[in-house]
């Protein structure tokens, strides 16, 4: 669990590095929605004092990515269903916009960030898949020419990193998202504009989907509590 998180060398903007390891360990799992942690704990494993660890924590509590624990220590958030339906409206509405600007100028995403995301699906490294999904997102966002799309993007930067990682804890779905990302980029090179567009709309509402049926199969079943029988149904 706190394996997963790296020891950090002193440096100005250390509570950043904090918070970015612990955010890439509930992005990718390492962190699961449930766990309890101390900030002992957190400190000892990434070998820095307890300052950094609580500022960090304070902005990770803002993000709502965790919650103070009952008694001691905090725990990690559960994902909301209702929240991440409204995220990925917004997401793909964004994507789509950034596609469709993006092809009309017939930008080349390039074949180096597909290459890179395959890459990383092979080695089967959650956290490698996710900055490689956030490179091709953010190589869009970039070539739209859309400054407002990419600032846009960032409000929401924490939790779009936490959806793409639960989205990519399904192996099955891990190289059809880049097989999604070739088309795509090779709309905009063609300036295919609809195209684009509609591509990245279908994308992310598959991904939404996806993601929230298999959030259902992971629910736990409720725990059926045996009624207690009136005096005249005894006997």
């Amino acid at each position: 669990m706190l394996s997963a998180l790296t020891k950090i060398q002193s440096r100005p903007d250390l509570v950043d590095e904090v918070y970015k390891s612990l955010l890439d360990a509930i992005s990718d799992g390492s962190l699961a929605p449930g766990t309890r942690i101390t900030q002992e704990e957190i400190a000892e494993s990434m070998a820095v004092s307890r300052s950094p660890v609580l500022q960090a924590l304070r902005l990770l509590k803002k993000d709502g990515l965790v919650q103070d624990a009952p008694g001691r220590g905090i725990v990690i958030a559960d994902m909301d269903a209702q929240w991440i339906g409204n995220l990925y409206q917004v997401r793909g509405a964004l994507d789509a916009l950034g596609a469709r600007l993006a092809a009309a100028r017939k930008i080349d995403i390039g074949t180096e960030i597909i290459a890179a995301g395959r890459l990383a699906v092979r080695g089967k490294d959650v956290k490698a898949m996710i900055e490689a999904d956030i490179a091709f997102h953010g190589a869009i966002y970039q070539a739209s020419g859309n400054s407002l799309i990419v600032a846009t993007t960032q409000v929401h930067w924490a939790h779009l990193r936490r959806v793409m990682g639960a989205a990519l804890q399904s192996p099955e779905r891990r190289e059809s998202i880049w097989d999604d990302h070739e088309a795509i980029a090779d709309a905009i090179a063609a300036g295919q504009v609809e195209l684009a567009g509609e591509l990245c709309e279908r994308h992310a509402n598959f991904a939404r989907e996806n993601l929230m049926a298999r959030m259902q199969e992971l629910k736990p079943e409720p725990i059926a509590v045996p009624r207690r029988k009136t005096p005249w149904q005894e006997g």
